[in-house]
């Protein structure tokens, strides 16, 4: 059964209502703040020196003002306008939608690599192995000469006694016999010692090609995100949206039974959502590490998404949307303030467990090209799994603050 934890320091909590008015100036500080990144990315994203990095921010935060109104608007729609919030609505998350594609195809790319040199071994053998086989070169080196030596002085030894004296050759023939045992086990490790570095090198140049193959992929997947994202700042519809945005940040138009609402209902219902979903998500499996549950069905020829990735996808969307209802109990005072630690927390590792499934998923769509090397694959397969391991991980975290935040708030 889902149960409400109310956080005491939770503006839901608030014995007094809040009105209306505090949803208004939430809605224009952030629409405010959608024109202000709309300005600083067509300044900084024309190619001006030194602009890229500006533009990056200024794309976060159009989308971050962006995804705040869309949340507001679905949270609250009843006090606001329907037909114009209902407009709204889907056009800012159309935008921010598209304005992400191409972050998440670099930060997806650059986790791939980073894991990739994470898991690849060193290509050289260790230092201790480079002086066992030197210093097993060096005696059999040694040995070979005694050895030789010894044979040498005994037959020059029988050569100056002549014919007659056949006895010392025997010793001269045993000697090399004698010999030969002691050097037989020197060179048995310098002829096992070289098998790990090729295993080794085997599994780097697997590593290298997967990555090469993954950048080659995800760039291109970057590129064209990119310029589907330069296409919707310059069409008619985004034109339009950033009109009814500008319009927002002067006037919210609020429903006629807006006068006397409070917006804690609302919100209490964002967060009722919230809870139940959460209880339907598998803690308990989540709560021991190395459950592997993640890694069910790791194997299915299916493309799709994984199945049992969506229910947290959802919890991800709609820890959002609780936050910003939080957001806007305050007004449009101090939006950036954190509402609460371990609700951020509990974003960070959702946030995590996306990246993480969509980064496997990837991984698992460039094992099927067509015609790759084995070792390329099996490098995938590893880094698939590794994912995986991750997207668990980041359960287990998530299971860990959310009944941290539970406990402390009952």
């Amino acid at each position: 059964m889902a149960q409400r934890h109310l956080d005491p320091t939770d503006p839901t909590a608030a014995a007094a209502p809040v009105p209306a008015d505090a949803l208004a100036a939430y809605l224009r500080s952030q629409a405010t703040e959608f024109l202000r990144a709309l300005r600083q990315h067509q300044e900084t994203g024309a190619g001006a020196a030194g602009g890229p990095a500006e533009s990056v921010d200024a794309a976060r935060a159009l989308r971050r003002s962006a995804r705040r109104i869309s949340g507001s608007l679905h949270t609250f729609r009843p006090l606001l306008d329907e037909t114009w919030a209902e407009e709204l609505r889907p056009e800012l998350a159309w935008l921010s939608g598209t304005l992400a594609l191409e972050h998440a195809c670099q930060s997806r790319l650059d986790r791939l690599l980073q894991a990739l040199n994470r898991l690849s071994p060193r290509t050289e053998p260790p230092t201790d192995t480079l002086v066992d086989v030197a210093a097993g070169s060096r005696a059999d080196l040694a040995a070979g000469s005694r050895a030789d030596l010894a044979a040498g002085s005994r037959a020059a030894g029988a050569a100056r006694v002549g014919a007659t004296a056949p006895a010392p050759a025997a010793p001269a023939t045993a000697a090399p016999a004698t010999a030969a045992p002691r050097t037989v086990p020197h060179p048995a490790p310098p002829a096992r010692s070289p098998a790990p570095p090729e295993a080794r090198g085997n599994l780097t140049v697997g590593a290298a090609k997967a990555g090469a193959l993954l950048d080659r992929q995800l760039t291109l997947a970057r590129t064209r995100a990119h310029s589907t994202a330069l296409q919707a700042l310059g069409s008619a519809r985004f034109h339009a949206v950033a009109d009814k945005v500008a319009v927002l940040a002067s006037d919210v138009p609020l429903a006629p039974a807006a006068q006397t609402a409070d917006l804690r209902p609302l919100a209490a219902a964002a967060e009722e959502r919230l809870t139940d979903a959460v209880a339907a998500l598998p803690l308990v499996t989540a709560g021991h590490p190395y459950n592997a549950e993640a890694l069910v069905h790791g194997l299915s020829p299916d493309p799709a998404p994984h199945p049992q990735d969506a229910p947290w996808h959802q919890v991800r969307l709609l820890l959002r949307l609780h936050r910003y209802a939080c957001e806007a109990l305050r007004g449009g005072e101090d939006p950036g303030t954190p509402v609460d630690a371990r609700l951020l927390t509990a974003g960070q590792a959702l946030n995590r467990h996306r990246e993480a499934s969509e980064a496997a998923a990837a991984a698992a769509a460039a094992a099927r090209t067509p015609r790759i090397a084995p070792a390329t694959a099996y490098a995938l397969g590893v880094l698939h799994a590794d994912q995986r391991h991750e997207v668990e991980a980041a359960r287990f975290a998530f299971q860990q603050c959310w009944q941290q935040r539970t406990v402390t708030a009952g």
